[in-house]
């Protein structure tokens, strides 16, 4: 039986260049992490997960995560557009208390340059309230929301909720209705991007992945 040929194998990882991937310009265009790929074309639309942390260095900041979606490649580096955030579930679960009430709002609004973005906040009273109260809540959070969105710009709004602007007034808002513990903006979706007059929105993500 004759021998068989030995075939020679490529190594894929060696053909594989390493990219960085920096922070859109309102999180200060910081190095995120590195990222391989044989073709920069794969890094499009490739998501990576950081905490604010990790940006800031502030360890208190270290329960909110924020994603980043590859729009673009330049050279080396893999430039990202902010996609969405989320508080981890320890924190949240960390901010409950018992005889109190949790009210949560969600709301689809678009940036003035044309972003929609699903924001869902969260409302912890000092007391259980009652129905009624829960709902005049609600309506504060989407009337703080719906006057201030549509009125800025995408990174405007990025930086409200990541820093704590949007808690502050919806919080100072219901407070006028019950007493609040804590207000947070605890997720974030970017669910179109503007698109070229008289063409489709383009979708993102799909607003079925808020579901869990």
């Amino acid at each position: 039986m004759p021998p068989r040929r030995r075939v020679a194998v490529r190594d894929k990882w060696k053909l594989k260049k390493w990219y960085q991937v920096i922070a859109p310009p309102v999180f200060g265009e910081v190095l995120l992490g590195t990222t391989p790929a044989d073709d920069p074309l794969k890094l499009i639309g490739r998501v990576m997960e950081v905490t604010l942390y990790d940006i800031t260095g502030d360890l208190t900041q270290v329960h909110v995560h924020l994603r980043f979606q590859i729009i673009d490649v330049k050279d080396n580096k893999a430039i990202t557009r902010f996609k969405g955030h989320e508080l981890s579930r320890d924190y949240m679960r960390s901010l409950i208390r018992r005889k109190s009430s949790k009210i949560q709002g969600i709301f689809d609004i678009c940036t003035s340059d044309g972003y929609k973005l699903r924001i869902i906040v969260v409302a912890l009273t000092s007391y259980r309230c009652k129905t009624s109260q829960k709902k005049a809540i609600r309506k504060a959070m989407r009337d703080v929301l719906m006057e201030n969105v549509p009125k800025m710009k995408f990174d405007e709004v990025v930086q409200a909720m990541i820093f704590g602007k949007f808690s502050q007034m919806i919080a100072e808002a219901a407070r006028k209705i019950y007493p609040i513990r804590k207000v947070e903006i605890y997720k974030s979706k970017l669910l179109e991007i503007p698109t070229p007059e008289g063409s489709k929105p383009a979708v993102v993500v799909s607003p079925l992945m808020f579901k869990r």
